[in-house]
Protein backbone atom coordinates (compact mmCIF):
# COMPACT_ATOMS: atom_id res chain seq x y z
CA UNK A 1 0.00 0.00 0.00
CA UNK A 2 2.94 2.08 -0.43
CA UNK A 3 1.78 5.80 -1.86
CA UNK A 4 -1.79 4.97 -1.33
CA UNK A 5 -4.23 6.17 1.24
CA UNK A 6 -6.78 3.77 3.30
CA UNK A 7 -9.76 3.09 2.23
CA UNK A 8 -13.30 4.24 3.49
CA UNK A 9 -15.66 1.19 4.39
CA UNK A 10 -19.26 1.57 4.17
CA UNK A 11 -21.52 -0.56 5.94
CA UNK A 12 -25.37 0.64 5.74
CA UNK A 13 -28.67 -0.01 3.91
CA UNK A 14 -29.06 0.42 0.11
CA UNK A 15 -29.64 3.53 -0.50
CA UNK A 16 -26.57 4.57 1.86
CA UNK A 17 -24.05 2.35 0.22
CA UNK A 18 -25.63 3.33 -2.88
CA UNK A 19 -24.97 6.94 -2.78
CA UNK A 20 -21.32 6.08 -1.32
CA UNK A 21 -20.51 4.03 -4.42
CA UNK A 22 -21.74 6.39 -6.74
CA UNK A 23 -19.12 9.05 -4.82
CA UNK A 24 -16.41 6.46 -5.76
CA UNK A 25 -15.58 4.61 -2.33
CA UNK A 26 -16.34 0.91 -3.91
CA UNK A 27 -13.28 -0.91 -3.86
CA UNK A 28 -11.90 -4.36 -3.96
CA UNK A 29 -8.71 -5.93 -1.75
CA UNK A 30 -6.16 -7.89 -3.34
CA UNK A 31 -8.10 -10.78 -1.92
CA UNK A 32 -11.52 -9.60 -3.86
CA UNK A 33 -13.16 -8.55 -0.51
CA UNK A 34 -15.40 -5.24 -1.43
CA UNK A 35 -15.41 -2.55 1.37
CA UNK A 36 -18.83 -2.13 1.98
CA UNK A 37 -21.59 -4.28 3.06
CA UNK A 38 -25.34 -3.79 2.21
CA UNK A 39 -27.52 -4.62 4.75
CA UNK A 40 -30.80 -5.69 3.74
CA UNK A 41 -33.79 -7.57 5.44
CA UNK A 42 -32.02 -10.77 5.21
CA UNK A 43 -29.16 -9.96 6.05
CA UNK A 44 -28.07 -11.57 9.54
CA UNK A 45 -26.50 -9.98 12.95
CA UNK A 46 -23.94 -12.57 12.16
CA UNK A 47 -23.02 -11.34 8.75
CA UNK A 48 -23.24 -7.73 9.82
CA UNK A 49 -20.84 -8.02 13.08
CA UNK A 50 -18.58 -10.89 10.74
CA UNK A 51 -17.85 -8.03 7.96
CA UNK A 52 -17.68 -5.32 10.43
CA UNK A 53 -14.88 -7.21 12.26
CA UNK A 54 -13.03 -8.17 8.84
CA UNK A 55 -13.32 -4.23 7.57
CA UNK A 56 -11.68 -3.66 11.44
CA UNK A 57 -8.52 -5.99 10.78
CA UNK A 58 -7.61 -4.84 7.37
CA UNK A 59 -4.66 -2.68 6.68
CA UNK A 60 -5.72 -0.94 3.93
CA UNK A 61 -9.23 0.47 5.74
CA UNK A 62 -9.13 3.78 7.51
CA UNK A 63 -12.80 4.61 8.08
CA UNK A 64 -15.72 2.48 8.86
CA UNK A 65 -19.14 4.63 8.06
CA UNK A 66 -22.55 2.32 9.96
CA UNK A 67 -26.09 3.58 9.71
CA UNK A 68 -27.03 4.27 13.28
CA UNK A 69 -29.57 1.66 13.26
CA UNK A 70 -27.08 -1.23 12.03
CA UNK A 71 -24.72 0.00 14.65
CA UNK A 72 -27.31 -0.52 17.42
CA UNK A 73 -27.71 -4.31 16.27
CA UNK A 74 -23.95 -4.94 16.99
CA UNK A 75 -23.33 -2.08 19.58
CA UNK A 76 -21.39 -4.72 21.29
CA UNK A 77 -18.84 -5.12 18.64
CA UNK A 78 -18.62 -1.26 18.25
CA UNK A 79 -18.21 -0.78 21.75
CA UNK A 80 -15.42 -3.22 22.12
CA UNK A 81 -13.55 -1.58 19.08
CA UNK A 82 -10.95 0.93 21.46
CA UNK A 83 -8.33 1.48 18.60
CA UNK A 84 -8.60 4.52 16.58
CA UNK A 85 -7.74 3.81 13.29
CA UNK A 86 -9.81 2.35 11.63
CA UNK A 87 -12.14 5.36 12.76
CA UNK A 88 -15.56 4.17 13.07
CA UNK A 89 -18.52 6.57 12.72
CA UNK A 90 -22.42 6.15 12.89
CA UNK A 91 -24.19 7.76 10.20
CA UNK A 92 -28.18 8.91 9.44
CA UNK A 93 -29.89 6.66 6.81
CA UNK A 94 -32.88 8.08 5.25
CA UNK A 95 -35.16 6.24 7.07
CA UNK A 96 -33.66 6.39 10.16
CA UNK A 97 -33.02 10.06 11.40
CA UNK A 98 -29.16 10.47 13.37
CA UNK A 99 -29.71 10.35 17.12
CA UNK A 100 -26.41 11.15 19.23
CA UNK A 101 -27.59 10.42 22.38
CA UNK A 102 -27.13 6.48 21.25
CA UNK A 103 -23.78 6.83 20.06
CA UNK A 104 -21.23 5.47 21.73
CA UNK A 105 -18.22 6.50 20.02
CA UNK A 106 -19.45 10.20 20.51
CA UNK A 107 -20.24 9.69 24.03
CA UNK A 108 -16.40 8.55 24.34
CA UNK A 109 -14.80 11.25 22.64
CA UNK A 110 -17.21 13.80 25.18
CA UNK A 111 -15.71 11.68 28.04
CA UNK A 112 -11.61 12.28 26.86
CA UNK A 113 -12.93 16.52 27.50
CA UNK A 114 -14.13 18.21 30.56
CA UNK A 115 -15.87 21.71 29.53
CA UNK A 116 -13.08 23.89 30.85
CA UNK A 117 -11.20 22.22 28.04
CA UNK A 118 -14.39 23.39 25.65
CA UNK A 119 -13.93 27.12 26.58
Amino acid sequence: MAGRGKLIAVIGDEDTVTGFLLGGIGELNKNRHPNFLVVEKDTTINEIEDTFRQFLNREDIGIILINQYIAEMVRHALDAHQRSIPAVLEIPSKEHPYDAAKDSILRRAKGMFTAEDLR
